[in-house]
Parts: C-alpha cells; structure tokens; sequence
C-alpha cells in the first residue's frame, strides 16, 4: 500500500458555541472562541489517498487531479468564509475542528473512490487550525 498526500491552504472564520446555551456557559467551556463576533484561521488541511500504483501511470492518484477535487470540493467553499453562516455542510453544526474534518470527510471520501474507479481510497486527513492545535481523521 502506498499513501499519498496533498497539502492545500485557506481562511475562515467561525464562532465555536452552543447556540442552546447562555453566553457564560459558552465563554466557560470555550473561551475566547465563543466571541459572538468571531475569529479567523489560516487553516492548513492534508489528504492524504492509499492504494497500490496504477500500472500505466505509476499514480496512486494523479496529485494535480486530487488537488482539483480538494480546491472544487472544499477550498472553494470554505476560503475567506464564515464557517457559521456561509457553507453549507456545516450549518447547524458546532464548527469545530473535529466536526469540520469529519465533514469534509464525508464530500472527500466518494469523490476520491469514484475519481480512481475504486483503486484508491482516502486514508486520512489533518487539519491544522493553529501552530499548536490540530485534528487527524481516518474515517472512524
């Protein structure tokens, strides 16, 4: 099995609360986060897709083509974004990281099948929301 990955970059804001709680309870579990004006990100999101090289190509998956699908599918919808109000697949949902990968997820996961014909698959992805903060998934 060989894994390959793809790094790509964006920018979003969001306002990590629970909309059914007083705003002391927000601002008690999570702090500054809960800022009802919100706070940006340069988020940095790993793909990272495992298979065994094509034998006309020697791709596991062509990297020009997964980084397309990364842009159209996720960048595009998210860059320079409020993770709260502006994209679609989170919406009524607490936008935290680990929400936020495991959505992406959910998008990623059939279009990288479908894109290698099932060869390929995705494996993982990080998501780095600060220098000292990130989230791993694999699709547990």
């Amino acid at each position: 099995m060989v894994y390959v990955s793809r790094v790509e970059h964006f920018n979003a804001a969001h306002r990590v609360y629970n909309p059914s709680w007083s705003d002391e309870q927000n601002f008690e579990v999570f702090g500054p986060c809960a800022n009802p004006y919100y706070h940006g990100h340069n988020f940095e999101l790993t793909v990272t897709v495992k298979g065994i090289p094509h034998s006309d190509t020697g791709f596991v998956m062509d990297m020009k083509h997964l980084g397309k699908i990364v842009k159209e599918q996720i960048v595009e919808r998210v860059d320079h974004r409020n993770l709260n109000l502006e994209v679609d697949f989170l919406k009524d949902k607490i936008p935290t990281c680990e929400i936020f990968i495991m959505e992406i997820w959910k998008i990623l996961a059939p279009v990288v099948a479908e894109s290698t014909q099932g060869r390929s698959q995705l494996h993982s992805l990080k998501l780095i929301e600060t220098p000292k903060n990130f989230v791993e998934y694999f699709g547990e």
